[in-house]
């Protein structure tokens, strides 16, 4: 029995069934179950709430947001070999657990979601984590259907989520997104040795909440602006934007950056600034 609900501890399951990780899945098992209910607990209260998690693996932190009180855990799993094990948690919570075996890339849980509270709380593979978040961050209309994301990443990638322009060597293109939509922060990290295998790399929980009413911007216009300004991060902006606007240094004076800044240099709002003046001046309109 764990320490968290009846089911035999995750190592002994894990061992039952003759599970590796799989590399080519990113998958790292978590057996601490008093670390996935930290996890779990980080995410707020889940009483009434639907909770989308993204690779579960053998269940460790899906058997945490149960027991915490989530009132429904859609699970998105390509690994078919831990749907067996799945299937005993789903039996030992009856009507709170639905198992989707689906590429999370390209699965729309939304019609599983409902329209109630929810969200998303995972340890991400680390081979999908950022093309997963952009995603749910990524979407026209706005606030998202999820309340909060509670996720887990390698450190290097979590710092890249919450840094701006004070941090230059970790600011980017996730940042910009990051920053503009959500309030981003690191909850706390987890070391390599609570892994299975350990990882070479610590990881960290960031937790993310949608702003309700972020600067206007269209979303492609943001993306096609930082993508040019950070795939020429050593140049100016006069010269990397160039391929985004025909006179770089004119939309530059129009929002008030010097057209001798880097990418680096420029902070989330001047970003939305820049992408909302070349859209205007495609339209021939007046940026908002």
């Amino acid at each position: 029995m764990s320490a968290i609900d009846d089911l035999p501890p995750l190592r002994d399951v894990v061992a039952r069934y003759d599970l590796a990780p799989k590399k080519a899945l990113g998958q790292n098992f978590l057996f601490d179950l008093n670390l996935t209910s930290r996890i779990a607990r980080a995410s707020g209260l889940l009483e009434g709430v639907t909770v989308l998690e993204v690779g579960p693996g053998p269940g460790g932190l899906t058997r945490a947001l149960l027991a915490a009180g989530a009132a429904r855990v859609v699970a998105v799993e390509r690994d078919p070999r831990v749907l067996p094990v799945l299937a005993e948690i789903a039996a030992r919570y009856p009507g709170r657990l639905d198992v989707v075996e689906a590429d999370a890339l390209e699965f729309d849980p939304r019609p599983l979601i409902g329209d109630g509270p929810a969200r998303i709380v995972a340890n991400l593979p680390y081979n999908v984590g950022t093309p997963l978040l952009t995603g749910w961050l990524s979407g026209e209309a706005w606030p998202p259907w999820w309340d909060s994301l509670t996720l887990m990443f390698q450190r290097e990638v979590a710092e890249r989520i919450v840094a701006d322009e004070s941090e230059r060597a970790d600011y980017g293109r996730l940042g910009v997104l990051c920053g503009w939509r959500t309030e981003a922060r690191i909850l706390f990290d987890v070391p390599p040795s609570a892994f299975v295998p350990p990882p070479k790399v610590t990881s960290s929980v960031v937790h993310l909440t949608p702003r309700p009413h972020p600067q206007p911007c269209r979303v492609r216009a943001l993306e096609a602006v930082t993508a040019a300004a950070f795939g020429q991060r050593r140049k100016m902006l006069r010269q990397s934007l160039k391929g985004v606007t025909p006179d770089p240094a004119a939309v530059l004076a129009a929002v008030g950056i010097p057209e001798t800044a880097r990418a680096e240099e420029v902070p989330v709002p001047g970003f939305v600034a820049l992408a909302n003046a070349i859209d205007a001046g495609r339209a021939g309109e007046t940026p908002p």
